[in-house]
């Protein structure tokens, strides 16, 4: 059973997905708006935020610029989202903690099957060039999940670019913001200023994040306005060449101390079970093919979500 794109309910519960996806290191909101399909939507939306809703907003009518950011739709996905922060937080925390490797098969089993059942659901008016982009997709993901990480020098300016990045990872299915931020080697700083208040570095990055959401949201709503097919079939193999990430048994190559005092890994790679255990431990492989069942079991619903916009 579909929900209509305007649903409150499909929406909310479309924005409650989203946020779930955020609170996992790896996975993206963009993921699940794509696979629900208000991608485009919610592109636009986010777009449209700009000097024309301030002089509306300015001139009094405010009416006419919660129209102009498709207020309604916005206030139904972010009240999802941020139910999802408040509700599922702790849970998933504890998951994280205590089961990952069944968490991140739960999300493989997602994302691959999503995107395998996007790409032959759409790949019939494809062309040569559309199936090039799609490949290109799934390389690029690949590269970005094997890159080993960097260190940007700590200087405001790169902590702006650090901030611009991130956020823009938020409106790309398949990888997140904070797994951008360790590959960047800026993680660390700005976890550092979070817990010591640094105003000016928080300003700095919040700057950053403001103006790399209005610019990569543009672009985004540019690309899928004049080359929609095109642009599609690139995030379609983005989403499946970032299964890579999500794989559960991963060998750590490199890693950092986060807010806690705990080894996060910025760098890791895909193993085989029986090498996961011989290296790191139990690799609750039953526990990881059962989840990764369920995951695969959501996706027609989530797709349901999604079918009166495609």
């Amino acid at each position: 059973m579909s929900m209509g794109s305007d649903h409150w309910l499909g929406l909310y519960l479309r924005g409650l997905a989203m946020g779930a996806a955020d609170l996992v290191p790896g996975v993206s909101g963009g993921t699940i708006a794509l696979i629900t399909g208000i991608y485009d939507r919610f592109i636009a939306a986010i777009a449209s935020v700009g000097l024309d809703v301030l002089r509306l907003v300015l001139s009094g009518n405010i009416k006419g610029a919660w129209a102009h950011v498709d207020g309604n739709f916005l206030f139904a996905v972010a009240t999802g989202i941020l139910s999802s922060v408040v509700l599922l937080a702790s849970l998933l925390n504890w998951l994280l903690i205590n089961y990952p490797l069944p968490l991140w098969s739960l999300f493989c089993g997602l994302v691959l099957a999503s995107s395998v059942h996007l790409f032959f659901q759409t790949r019939a008016n494809w062309s040569a060039r559309d199936y090039a982009l799609w490949l290109a997709g799934i390389g690029v993901a690949l590269a970005v999940g094997l890159m080993q990480a960097t260190q940007l020098p700590v200087s405001n300016l790169t902590i702006f670019i650090a901030g611009a990045v991130a956020i823009s990872a938020m409106l790309l299915p398949g990888i997140s913001g904070s797994f951008l931020l360790l590959i960047l080697g800026m993680y660390q700083p700005v976890i550092s200023a979070l817990v010591n208040i640094d105003v000016v570095t928080i300003g700095i990055f919040a700057l950053g994040c403001f103006c790399g959401l209005l610019a990569f949201s543009r672009l985004l709503k540019l690309l899928l306005a004049r080359a929609q097919r095109a642009t599609m079939a690139v995030l379609y193999g983005f989403l499946l060449g970032s299964v890579i990430m999500l794989w559960p048994w991963q060998k750590p190559v490199s890693s950092v101390l986060d807010r806690d005092g705990d080894n996060r890994v910025i760098q890791s790679l895909p193993v085989s079970p029986q090498t996961y255990a011989e290296l790191m431990g139990e690799p609750m492989l039953w526990a990881c093919i059962i989840a990764f069942t369920v995951g695969t079991v959501v996706v027609p619903l989530l797709l349901s979500f999604g079918s009166a916009e495609r």
